[in-house]
């Protein structure tokens, strides 16, 4: 029964992804060392050597649906294979993989944002920390996709292509104001979904035009029936955090109009914090396809941008030690970034264990079961 579970999950999802090895070269099959490193990534190994020992740990269990022809592969055996394994179709597996093992609901935010692997750097060879760009579906929990850059002002270039692996139909894409560009838009309205994007001073002239706009209309004129506005007030660790949303269709510049696809909706937020006495206010513009949006709807979908941050970037960081990685050679950096991806969303998957991610995947590691489950549901 494991076997036929295996073969449906990999076989058929990564079944595309080639083998860089030489036939002569091959001593274990590429199914299993993908298996034994999703396995072991999920069950608390982080790098090649901790992957090596949980397989020779977890070895007669992993015989039950594996080969193994010659055993457990060595860590550098890992190593050596995840380093030329090419990160572009292994995504595009993964992308697949979600899109059909996982119902994606329609309708919700899909967060784009980046992060910085930043051990993966090697001063030797010249080599930059590399930086991968995300996207996140927050109803259901989920890392879609990842995209590679080398660092972090070329997420212009991944962001298109990371659109590209995904079906946006009916959802919201959020994104920083490094994703506010033309192209951008247009590709999201293109493929059928709507987008709220925030706006800072690379867009200097639509920056400065929102800037305008809302401090032209401050006052009475904002409370008037072309402004919806919502108003939250959150209690937290001492400090209090005041948002006010205003959101209206009445921007009328259509030079800006032209140039962003779908532009309907103009927005700022107003963040008031209060810490020990001390006030501090920033706000942020935005602009969205989203038509007769109102302010509560606006702000909720602001917020739920932030979970990429909290439920993916922190979660690896803290649960993963991925800003701890030193893994780097070809391409493992990325496809090691990628099983996290693959880990990650597979625990976050299962709902019977009422405890953080950390201890999903001690639990996992301890007990068999609870790791098939994991796997398969």
């Amino acid at each position: 029964m494991m076997k036929k579970q295996v073969d449906a999950i990999f076989v058929k999802h990564f079944s595309a992804l080639e083998d860089p090895r030489k036939e002569y070269q091959v001593w274990h099959n590429l199914l299993d060392i993908l298996v034994i490193a999703v396995c072991g990534t999920i069950c608390g190994a982080n790098g090649w050597k901790g992957i090596e020992e949980y397989g020779v740990a977890k070895q007669d269990w992993l015989c039950s649906f594996l080969e193994l022809p010659h055993g457990i592969p060595s860590h550098d055996t890992f190593g050596r294979v995840f380093a030329r394994i090419s990160p572009v179709r292994f995504q595009e597996c993964f992308a697949a993989w979600v899109q059909e093992v996982f119902t994606v609901t329609d309708g919700q935010v899909i967060p784009i944002d980046g992060k910085t692997l930043r051990r993966s750097h090697n001063k030797k060879a010249g080599k930059k920390a590399i930086h991968m760009v995300s996207a996140w579906a927050t109803k259901n929990s989920l890392v879609l996709a990842q995209v590679k850059t080398d660092e972090k002002s070329n997420e212009i270039n991944a962001v298109p292509e990371l659109l590209a692996l995904l079906d946006i139909k009916g959802c919201i894409v959020t994104a920083d104001a490094m994703s506010c560009q033309r192209k951008i838009t247009k590709q999201i309205v293109d493929q059928g979904g709507d987008y709220a994007i925030a706006v800072k001073l690379n867009q200097e002239k639509l920056y400065n035009g929102l800037k305008k706009h809302f401090s032209e209309a401050s006052g009475s004129c904002l409370t008037s029936s072309n402004y919806d506005y919502h108003e939250t007030k959150e209690r937290n660790h001492g400090r209090t955090e005041i948002r006010r949303c205003w959101v209206t269709n009445t921007f009328t510049d259509r030079k800006f109009k032209e140039k962003f696809a779908g532009l309907t909706t103009i927005a700022v937020v107003e963040s008031e914090r209060h810490l020990n006495e001390k006030i501090t206010t920033e706000c942020r513009y935005y602009i969205s396809s989203l038509a007769d949006v109102n302010a509560a709807k606006f702000l909720d979908v602001v917020r739920q941008h932030w979970s990429i941050e909290n439920k993916v970037h922190w979660v690896l960081d803290i649960a993963f030690r991925e800003d701890e990685s030193r893994i780097r050679e070809g391409h493992s950096a990325e496809n090691m970034a990628l099983l996290r991806h693959i880990a990650l969303n597979l625990l976050k998957q299962e709902k019977s264990a009422k405890v953080g991610t950390e201890t999903k995947r001690l639990k996992a590691g301890w007990d068999n079961n609870y790791l098939a489950k994991v796997l398969f549901g």
